[in-house]
């Protein structure tokens, strides 16, 4: 659910975790991912736009 809900695939999502960009909770056979911490990281991978951009 997390590599959906980020648009990644499961693959990138254990290699943020095994890095220490994203936390991993859950038990050694189910990982699980904070969806509101993982939508911080993609917040600011996003590039800002600046000034004049439209919405």
């Amino acid at each position: 659910m997390a590599a959906l809900a980020a648009g990644v695939s499961e693959a990138t999502i254990r290699k943020w975790a095994s890095r220490g960009k994203i936390t991993r909770y859950g038990s050694p056979q189910r990982a699980e991912y904070d969806l509101d911490e993982l939508y911080e990281i993609l917040a600011r991978a996003r590039p800002d736009p600046g000034p004049g951009a439209s919405s």
